[in-house]
């Protein structure tokens, strides 16, 4: 069995895509506060399409304690400007 490896342009996204809409417009994705992504999952999910699609990613990450990956993400994106 293969193990799973994350889709970098998704990560990608996720640290470069702001929240169009809402308490947090404006915000990057990968900003979004673990308590609010909990309550959009649970007032019957997330919005449909990409934008969905990116908070449940998100959301995923940060349920299970892999922050560390939007980390990664943001520092390979800065060390690549520089």
């Amino acid at each position: 069995m293969e193990s799973a490896q994350p889709d970098s342009k998704i990560l990608i996204e996720i640290v470069q895509t702001k929240m169009p809409f809402g308490k947090y417009k404006g915000t990057l994705i990968c900003d979004m506060p673990i308590s609010y992504l909990e309550w959009m999952h649970g007032k019957g999910g997330f919005p449909p399409g990409k934008l969905g699609m990116l908070l449940s990613t998100v959301y995923e990450i940060k349920t299970n304690g892999l922050q560390s990956i939007i980390t990664m993400v943001k520092t390979s994106l800065r060390n690549q400007r520089s």
